[in-house]
């Protein structure tokens, strides 16, 4: 009987040491697989109960794995995309930023007040092209600055993190009101606004299909250079290798999601109304099927994806990102050992006030107007998806591209609940669910490698 109890189980005993043996081989996150997945059961689910409601052209019959849908739904990540790099880091070193989603809210107003009332009251001529590169530079500048003076009263003060960011929480979003008195600044620059990935005219927020492929292919080139360097890099430091198939394998996979995305972004086209009026002029003949223009990388997208490269360089290839981790791992021997956490607390905080601005740019362009109740909520979504992307609220662990993917997580839950017409409380309680979830499955992960 024993040995039939043993040959029972001896297939699914060698399934799970090959599985085991592919993950160690490759060193995938496994937490970031998971994700992945999640994220595919969220898509796939919506396309198909779109699909029983009102029938399109996705995937699954649904509206939800559509170009069109997909297009935007990575261009409405983008603004939590990247105010989240920096939530990564602010949570590393143990300490939390409520008040983002204020600071995008006041950056935004007072980067619209600048663009439609200060700046042409000293001279400069609506369209001129400094607007949108003053404007934005000032944002930078204002988020920095709000970041740099929580972070002094957290570092210097002793005040907790949570207490002077929910003030800020509170205070910026109080501030925001105060410069436009609730009304709506619009509209914006026109150089600006293609901030957003919006149309100025004729002018697409987007780069095109051409450099868009040779923008995937590059990236297919980094990513095999990258797997290069890193083997030369172990060999240097007589550090264990992949196999090759791992290898190979990696760089497969890398190269198929980088040229799939191009394919999906290019396959969304202009809207015929935009396209009319560039035809004329150009005095371009449209044939009798009409112009097919691709929209191409938004630059919304891209800016998230350079914010993300910067950060994860940041983040593991520095001396800073190395004191950031030393620090939320053990700040007590952080101190010991030399680092200036006090300083090292300052900056962060400026730095996520800088990455706040940033969004702040992007969601006013995306919009066109800035209002007071801009990023309202942001702050949840930012440190939902941070902790999804597996950031410990422990500190001392977590990663760029993590929370990234987690941000995307977040904004298909919200954009696929929009699309089905969920009411504002639902989707108000599946974000409070999934987070909560998302703390559970950490604190379980951290009990496990313990």
């Amino acid at each position: 009987m024993s040995a039939n109890v043993a040959q029972s189980h001896g297939p699914a005993l060698s399934e799970e040491s090959a599985v085991t043996r592919f993950f160690r081989a490759t060193e995938i996150d496994t937490r970031l697989l998971g994700m992945i997945v999640a994220l595919l059961i969220i898509w796939i689910g919506f396309d198909v109960y779109s699909g029983i409601l009102r029938p399109a052209d996705g995937l699954f019959g649904g509206s939800f794995l559509t170009p069109r849908n997909l297009w935007i739904l990575l261009v409405q990540t983008s603004s939590i995309a990247v105010m989240t790099t920096g939530m990564v880091l602010v949570i590393v070193m143990r300490q939390i930023d409520l008040s983002v989603g204020s600071i995008l809210g006041f950056v935004a107003v007072v980067i619209g007040t600048a663009q439609v009332f200060w700046m042409p009251a000293l001279g400069f001529p609506v369209g001129h092209p400094l607007i949108w590169i003053v404007t934005l530079l000032l944002g930078i500048a204002i988020g920095a600055s709000i970041g740099a003076f929580q972070g002094a009263l957290v570092a210097y003060a002793g005040i907790p993190s949570f207490i002077v960011t929910l003030g800020g929480l509170i205070g910026w979003r109080g501030a925001a009101w105060a410069v436009i008195r609730g009304e709506t600044v619009a509209p914006m620059d026109k150089n600006f606004k293609l901030m957003g990935g919006s149309f100025s005219g004729t002018t697409s927020g987007a780069i095109g299909d051409v450099a868009s492929w040779v923008l995937g292919l590059a990236a297919c080139a980094l990513i095999i250079l990258g797997l290069i360097n890193n083997r030369r890099q172990r060999d240097r430091f007589k550090f264990p290798q992949r196999p090759m198939w791992a290898e190979y394998f990696l760089g497969a996979t890398g190269c198929v999601v980088a040229l799939g995305t191009t394919l999906l972004v290019n396959s969304y086209p202009w809207p015929k109304g935009v396209v009319d009026r560039y035809a004329a002029a150009n005095g371009i003949t449209l044939p009798p099927e009409g112009l097919f223009i691709s929209h191409g990388y938004a630059l919304p997208v891209l800016i998230a994806l350079a914010v993300g490269a910067l950060m994860t360089f940041m983040a593991t290839r520095t001396r800073f990102g190395r004191y950031v981790y030393a620090t939320g791992g053990n700040p007590e021997a952080a101190e010991l050992a030399g680092i200036n956490t006090k300083k090292l607390t300052v900056m962060i905080f400026a730095l996520m006030g800088s990455l706040a601005a940033i969004s702040a740019s992007i969601s006013t362009a995306r919009l066109d107007s800035a209002t007071n109740s801009l990023g309202t909520f942001d702050e949840l979504y930012v440190i939902a998806a941070a902790v999804i992307g597996g950031t410990s609220l422990a500190g001392g662990l977590g990663t760029i591209y993590g929370a990234m993917l987690g941000a995307l997580v977040m904004q298909s839950l919200q954009s696929g609940m929009t699309l089905l017409n969920f009411e504002s409380a639902y989707k108000d309680m599946v974000v409070a669910c999934v987070l909560v979830f998302a703390v559970f499955v950490d604190q379980v992960y951290r009990r496990r490698v313990k």
